[in-house]
């Protein structure tokens, strides 16, 4: 494109600058991360379905502050996709379990025993 724009060149530099735009909005959008989907929020029924307690459970877990809620005015909040993996964070593992011998030599290990009084 030249430097110096006429009047009759334009429509031509119009062009020129507008499929520069859209290269520029191609390349930010390439770099920008996807945007997350929006997030559903349900309320206290629905979260009986998501995590299968009943209501009563549910706001015993919600006032000791264990699963993820809002609070607005009476009414309580939840994200299902919060919900979701509050469940999965409680997956356990497959642990390992001690035999009887090697659980009571540990508790062995750990009694304290006490001195026997000095007299002398």
């Amino acid at each position: 494109m030249d430097k110096e724009i006429t009047f009759d060149k334009l429509p031509e530099a119009v062009t020129y600058l507008t499929e520069q735009v859209s290269a520029i909005k191609e390349m930010v959008s390439a770099l920008r991360p996807p945007i997350p989907e929006e997030k559903s929020l349900i309320g206290i029924d629905e979260a009986c379905e998501v995590i299968q307690k009943a209501k009563p459970t549910i706001y015993a877990l919600v006032r000791k502050g264990i699963i993820p809620a809002y609070k607005r005015g009476k009414k309580l909040y939840f994200y299902k996709e919060e919900l979701l993996q509050w469940v999965e964070s409680g997956r356990k593992g497959i642990t390992y379990t001690p035999s009887s011998e090697e659980q009571l030599s540990s508790i062995r290990v750990g009694i304290r025993h006490k001195p026997k009084s000095f007299k002398g």
